[in-house]
């Protein structure tokens, strides 16, 4: 989508296989979410390398980067990073950020890499987002075949059951002087988020949908996909998981 293109209006919605293409490529997705703690994001990438014992310049590959704030801090420890994203106004955008370490590129989770990398980051719950649920095993299988022979994988996931016990069915944020309007509720296995404003005399209404993915249910897909699961653990400072307490599933794997 270029940036010429209206994101889809609350008449003329785009297919439910696609609406990550489209909601993730406006502007809007991002005023939403601009407040975001980014200071807990570097807590979680100083601790998570450390953890991992990543070598200098080791080949770091963020999916799903968005704009790629997480890629610039990570090249700025010392790794040698991609960040690979389906939005191309959000690589457009990270691309102004680029060096001789540092790239980006539009790419599909979905399909693995030819280069091999020694730490895959999966951050702040961008999995699961697919129409067919064979497309998260498929994914899994791509981040496994682009690890080197002793390369890291970590995906950062909501706890399905922390979020539900704590799930608020209806609320507004007003960010940048724009009201959204939000529901939240879960149906056939998904935990799906409504969001409807308006801006500039036009309404919007995009829907986020994400797969109520438990710990078990990664284990499942995991074993399917010939994945060793090394450690788990509930939050960015690396504390254990508790499954009716934790704020994240953050799962380590190869």
């Amino acid at each position: 989508m270029s940036e010429e293109q209206k994101p889809n209006e609350i008449n003329n919605e785009q297919p439910a296989e696609t609406w990550f293409s489209s909601w993730f490529d406006t502007p809007y997705y991002h005023i939403l979410y601009k407040e975001r703690n980014y200071r807990e994001a570097q807590v979680f990438m100083d601790n998570i390398t450390h953890y991992l014992n990543l070598p200098e310049k080791a080949k770091v590959l963020d999916l799903a980067c968005g704009k790629g704030r997480h890629s610039i801090y990570l090249n700025q420890l010392g790794f040698d990073v991609l960040g690979a994203d389906l939005s191309e106004n959000s690589i457009a955008e990270a691309n102004k950020n680029a060096n001789s370490s540092l790239h980006f590129k539009v790419h599909d989770m979905r399909e693995p890499f030819e280069e091999k990398y020694d730490a895959i980051f999966n951050l702040f719950t961008s999995f699961g987002y697919f129409e067919n649920d064979e497309d998260n095993l498929t994914t899994l299988i791509s981040i496994k075949e682009s690890l080197s022979e002793y390369g890291f994988a970590v995906i950062d996931f909501m706890n399905v059951t922390q979020v539900l016990n704590t799930l608020v069915p209806e609320e507004t944020k007003t960010v940048d002087g724009i009201d959204f309007h939000l529901k939240r509720y879960l149906k056939d296995g998904h935990i799906y988020k409504e969001i409807d404003f308006e801006d500039k005399g036009q309404q919007f209404h995009f829907t986020e949908k994400v797969k109520a993915l438990t710990l078990q249910d990664f284990e499942a897909l995991m074993e399917e996909a010939g994945i060793y699961l090394l450690d788990i653990f509930g939050d960015y400072k690396l504390k254990k998981f508790y499954k009716n307490e934790s704020e994240r599933l953050i799962m380590i794997f190869k």
